[in-house]
């Protein structure tokens, strides 16, 4: 009776412990019972979507969790999801294969367990749009033939103007009428710039920036050995590694829009053609262990994405980003910004119609009617007087938001005289623009800034490691003529981080080791500050250099209880050399 009454027990709990799954609505799904396994060389992309659609049908609307097993996934563009998407910040083609093109999800858990998911050709790793509540944790992204290029300098003579290169072993080449191409599948091309790494160290070689290549004067020598005429640039000395490139950047490794309350976990994303991860028109984002790095110390690549590791543009809510390694990618750790419209025509006192300007940035929603907006003069970059709200936003002269240029916008107010397109004026969206917490990440051995913030909202950096990230390590931003990126920062606090060895290389805006540099084509006219309410305090900076910090347009800014140690590992080179250069900046503490 004992062990009867035992058992009828455990039915029991177990019926309870089953209820209490029925009630928070959360089902399991294991894509092994589906056949999606790992260790195949298969085309993951067409079976996955498949199996994918018949689990959110059977779900419908329920919290989820998809379970991968851990093992490496193969998935080629062939047979892949096609879709067109406008990404920002990248190049346009269109339409786009997509490994995993996660839509209209509402609580989704994508449970990698450690997955290995490796691409091949041109595609998009994984996009998820329009979705809420959803996770993707616990795998790795990875290309099986990267599109950059490396190559080991063998020999250098720089009298005769001649370089002999190694090509790396997983590269495919060919000199053809004494051209270096290199290919992948469904896609060639000849690099055209060069980033160039310590062997040892993978550290980017001291003043080299990015390196002019030369490949229309080759002889292919064998052996994987290629000599380039017309370089001469004798930094790049035997052992160096070069990751040569082109400047396209068709797509993410994970590209999110129009979601709510995401959350990425422990995800590596090894190379993309583009950025790591791009999110546009997101509210509620974090980033808890999201790293964009090498495959460990053995790993015989020295570079990971094309561009930016992180990069968010027209988001708001919060954006946090924790725990993170960011290292050798050709771009910033994190950017974060909105876009810039810049006013064409006014049609009347409340109707406007303005444009996105950079070829790298449209096709998506800008804003939405009640959304809150601010006017600015793109010469001074000025804040206009007052806030408009949008009544109206449609695209003009098409019907889709998306391939969108130009919108025309209606205001519930009439908008001044001074709303003139003829005076150069841009208008940001205040509403879609995000609190920022950057902390405890490491950034290193990249290519141009460590990170840039450009948001008119909180934004705390704090406890990273910013080791040798060759341009500034921290930059805030905003630009109404080049980029159209917004916007002016009003609350920052940069604390408690460790620099060392920034700048080691120019590259834009590499004016100190923190630069805030608003692009101001007429600083001189200028009455308004642009950046306020900024706080240095508690950091250590390493540095063989000068600069430490550059301020422009900027009313109150305190740097204080920071620790500067100089050493002598790089000579001193950099144009600036004073530790604190402050042009137009009022209400400073500084304290050396």
């Amino acid at each position: 009776m004992r062990l009867q009454a035992y058992f009828i027990g455990m039915i029991v709990m177990l019926g309870l412990l089953s209820c209490a799954g029925q009630e928070t609505g959360q089902l399991e799904y294991r894509l092994a019972d589906y056949g999606i396994e790992p260790g195949s060389t298969e085309n993951m992309a067409p079976r996955l979507a498949k199996v994918l659609d018949e689990i959110k049908a059977e779900v419908a609307g329920r919290e989820v969790v998809v379970h991968f097993n851990p093992g490496r996934y193969d998935f080629y563009p062939d047979e892949a999801p096609s879709r067109t998407y406008y990404i920002s910040n990248h190049d346009q083609p269109n339409p786009k294969q997509v490994g995993m093109a996660l839509e209209d999800w509402k609580g989704l858990t994508l449970e990698g367990g450690g997955a290995e998911l490796v691409f091949h050709g041109r595609m998009l790793p994984i996009s998820m749009l329009r979705s809420t509540g959803c996770t993707l944790r616990n795998f790795s992204i990875d290309f099986a033939q990267p599109h950059i290029t490396q190559a080991t300098v063998v020999e250098n003579d720089t009298i005769q103007g001649e370089l002999t290169l190694e090509i790396a072993s997983w590269v495919q080449y060919e000199v053809k009428q004494d051209t270096f191409y290199v290919s992948g599948e469904g896609w060639k091309k000849v690099p055209s710039s060069a980033i160039a790494f310590e062997p040892n160290t993978r550290r980017l070689v001291y003043q080299t920036s990015d390196v002019p290549v030369r490949f229309s004067q080759v002889k292919d020598l064998g052996n994987r050995h290629i000599q380039a005429k017309g370089w001469k640039n004798a930094r790049l000395v035997p052992g160096t590694v070069l990751a040569l490139r082109t400047w396209h950047r068709p797509a993410p490794g994970i590209f999110l829009s129009h979601n709510k309350n995401t959350q990425l976990k422990n995800i590596q994303i090894h190379y993309a053609e583009g950025m790591g991860v791009l999110a546009q028109l997101c509210e509620n984002i974090t980033l808890d262990s999201v790293s964009v790095c090498l495959k460990g110390k053995d790993d015989p690549r020295y570079f990971t994405t094309q561009a930016d590791a992180t990069h968010f543009s027209g988001c708001k809510g919060k954006i946090i980003s924790t725990n993170g390694v960011y290292e050798n990618m050709m771009d910033d750790a994190i950017n974060v910004h909105g876009t810039y419209l810049k006013v064409l025509e006014r049609v009347d006192a409340h109707t406007l119609i303005a444009a996105y300007m950079h070829e790298q940035s449209y096709g998506f929603d800008w804003g939405y009617a009640g959304d809150t907006v601010q006017f600015i003069r793109s010469q001074t970059m000025e804040m206009m007087d007052g806030t408009y709200i949008i009544k109206e936003i449609h695209p003009e002269g098409q019907e889709q938001v998306e391939g969108a240029k130009k919108f025309r916008l209606t205001f519930t107010e009439a908008l001044p005289e001074s709303v003139d397109p003829a005076q150069s004026i841009g208008i940001e969206n205040l509403t879609w623009s995000p609190e920022v917490y950057f902390a405890h990440n490491i950034v290193r051995h990249n290519r141009a800034r460590g990170s840039l913030f450009s948001t008119p909202r909180r934004t705390v950096v704090e406890d990273n490691l910013f080791d040798h990230t060759s341009g500034t390590a921290i930059l805030l931003c905003g630009d109404c003529n080049g980029w159209y990126e917004t916007g002016a920062c009003h609350e920052v606090l940069i604390r408690k981080n460790h620099f060392i060895n920034a700048l080691t290389n120019m590259f834009q805006f590499t004016n100190a080791v923190i630069s805030i540099y608003p692009e101001i084509p007429d600083l001189a006219h200028q009455k308004k500050y642009f950046h306020s309410g900024i706080v240095i305090e508690d950091n250590l900076f390493e540095t063989f250099d000068q600069p430490i910090l550059y301020a422009k347009s900027v009313d109150g800014l305190i740097f204080r209880r920071n620790e500067i140690k100089t050493n002598h590992d790089y000579p001193p080179f950099h144009w600036n050399q004073k530790r604190f250069l402050l042009e137009r900046v009022a209400n400073a503490d500084i304290e050396e």
